[in-house]
């Protein structure tokens, strides 16, 4: 079957037109013609007829098998350009226009947060990333998307799954990039026994880990897995949620800081262990909202130990079912909020009902982004700024940061 691709999904597969409906195709631009057979409304394996100009030869050489990178066949600007696009057709989707300022896009070889699987065989161990739409594992030596300090630890991960892994189980290792070089936070392994312990904390120091965790107990802790925020040096929790790349935190902090402005009191929601709120106190007093109690916990002791930074006060709260009512959302100046995928509308509800003249808006899902700013421009709020920042580079994920305000 010979078909055209009209555009690609919000997966980033190609989407064409059939003879009994809608067709997806792997890999693939629009505008190419392909053939291929189709099995379940899929190509899977396409033959490219007339290639897109913007196709490149993917860097990678497992690209065709591993799941990781959805769009390395595609030209630098081209998934740029793609990734700016699937923000605006969504806030379009909602009656909204607005204009990308630019795109933020983190390098190769740059991801400093990533989960590897691992997984015993018949032949000893298998560490690596799921492959496409599969529950295969395929190993990624040379992987170009991942800091190569992550990669070395590797063969940590293979003995970890030696160890601690069930013959049909399978454990997924958090790999993070501190200061003090990797930490390790494993999930789904073997129950924890004086054995198991002692085996793994004789890993990690042979590895020269920072940090080992195992489920919820920490096995290892040879030196503080800091983050640095700003002024302030923060321990987060194992496996606590960080930017992916150094640069796309960089693009986001920036971008926070500049909305936010001169004001002079902030609440920063979602907060986390303090990626915006401990930069922002540099020049405003901030008050910091987060469901996790331990995240604030390493917050509050890195803004403790930290030197000229402005008042921090955090407060743990669920705010999906417990939002800052109005009455004390109008105490700020401006608030910047990062919800998680499935954004904000409880908390966008009570905004748009108190009498904030200043959002900063965070967001790595821009299908509930553009719910959640089409509740706020019914408010009479204004999107007066958009970025779109790329730390996911050749995945399907988008992310971005906008300033509304309300005059």
């Amino acid at each position: 079957m010979t078909l055209t691709i009209d555009r690609l999904s919000l997966h980033a597969d190609g989407v064409a037109h059939g003879p009994e409906g809608t067709v997806h195709v792997a890999m693939v631009l629009p505008g190419e013609e392909v053939e291929g057979e189709i099995e379940a409304g899929r190509i899977a394996a396409p033959r490219i007829l007339t290639p897109s100009a913007d196709r490149v030869k993917p860097p990678c050489p497992h690209y065709c098998a591993c799941g990781g990178c959805v769009l390395q066949h595609g030209s630098d600007s081209f998934v740029a350009g793609w990734k700016a696009s699937v923000v605006l057709n969504a806030l379009a989707q909602r009656g909204i226009e607005a204009t990308v300022v630019r795109v933020e896009t983190s390098p190769e070889f740059s991801r400093r947060r990533a989960t590897l699987a691992g997984r015993r065989t018949k032949k000893g161990t298998l560490v690596g990333f799921h492959a496409r739409a599969s529950d295969t594992l395929v190993e990624v030596p040379g992987c170009r998307i991942l800091r190569p300090e992550l990669l070395a630890k590797v063969p940590a991960l293979q003995e970890a799954t030696a160890l601690g892994a069930s013959r049909k189980g399978e454990i997924a290792f958090a790999l993070t990039l501190s200061e003090a070089g990797v930490e390790i936070a494993a999930k789904g392994g073997k129950d924890m026994d004086p054995a198991l312990f002692e085996a793994l904390a004789d890993l990690a120091s042979r590895h020269d880990l920072a940090r080992l965790s195992w489920g919820d107990e920490t096995v290892a802790a040879r030196r503080p897995a800091q983050q640095v925020f700003g002024r302030a040096r923060v321990t987060p929790p194992p496996g606590a949620f960080l930017q992916a790349t150094a640069e796309g935190e960089a693009a986001l902090v920036g971008f926070v800081r500049q909305a936010v402005g001169r004001a002079a009191r902030v609440a920063d929601l979602f907060a986390g262990c303090g990626t915006f709120a401990l930069p922002l106190a540099e020049t405003a007093e901030v008050h910091a909202v987060e469901g996790e109690a331990a995240m604030l916990a390493a917050l509050d002791r890195g803004w403790r130990e930290a030197q000229g930074l402005k008042r921090v006060t955090h407060e743990a709260r669920d705010l999906f079912r417990r939002p800052l009512l109005p009455d004390e959302i109008d105490r700020f100046d401006a608030v910047v909020i990062d919800p998680p995928r499935a954004g904000a509308e409880a908390q966008i509800g009570e905004i748009a009902a108190s009498r904030l003249g200043r959002l900063v808006h965070v967001s790595c899902n821009p299908v509930t982004f553009a719910r959640d700013a089409r509740r706020l421009l019914d408010a009479g709020f204004s999107l007066e700024d958009l970025i779109v920042v790329d730390q996911f580079r050749w995945s399907a994920h988008v992310e971005l940061a906008a300033r509304f305000e309300r005059r």
